[in-house]
């Protein structure tokens, strides 16, 4: 038994109650988790690693439906991650981003291209002022991590055949090495950079 935060006894959170507890939901789609607030129960060993892979109690979960239903109920409060259901929030561990773009599809060119992208469980994400792209570099090694926004402060790491891919689509605009996708441009290097190599 776990303990809630008023000191009350409660039932330890398991992935199996969570899915009964989304699919009596009854829900279509991406639940709404930004208009559920129960209480928190706890934290789940539970984690996503950099690679997209998902883990309970340090096992790989090896079914993919299971994975895309827990991944249709994540939410992010400040650094952290939950699963959330009508009427339970458990905590989680990323080691990055919570997706990871595995693929993308192009349409159009120069700054009337689009970008839609696809995560490891299925979601699409048209890059664009809604869903932006960002870089960090390593502050040691310069290495890129791109990064493109899926839905309600949870982003996905673009894999590197992705990204390699992507950077053949760029193009310089004021200083900066990027890519365009719905009428936005976003900067991954800056161009002197570019230029030293």
């Amino acid at each position: 038994m776990a303990k809630t935060m008023s000191g009350q006894n409660a039932v330890t959170p398991s992935p199996e109650g969570i899915a009964e507890s989304i699919k009596a939901a009854n829900t279509r789609g991406i639940p709404p988790v930004h208009a559920w607030n129960p209480p928190f129960c706890g934290d789940l060993d539970m984690r996503i690693a950099r690679d997209g892979t998902w883990f309970y109690l340090g096992t790989p979960i090896q079914r993919p439906e299971l994975v895309r239903l827990f991944s249709s109920i994540l939410k992010k409060e400040g650094a952290r991650y939950y699963l959330v259901t009508p009427v339970e929030k458990v905590g989680i561990s990323v080691d990055d981003a919570p997706f990871v773009a595995v693929d993308f599809e192009v349409g159009g060119q120069g700054d009337a291209q689009v970008m839609t992208f696809e995560t490891q469980v299925g979601d699409l994400a048209v890059a664009g002022p809604d869903h932006p792209i960002r870089v960090e570099r390593d502050a040691e090694t310069g290495e890129p991590s791109p990064y493109v926004h899926v839905r309600a402060e949870l982003e996905a790491l673009i894999d590197r055949k992705s990204f390699y891919r992507m950077v053949e689509l760029g193009t310089h605009r004021d200083g900066w090495f990027g890519v365009w996708s719905s009428g936005a441009f976003f900067p991954i290097i800056p161009s002197r950079e570019l230029e030293a190599d």
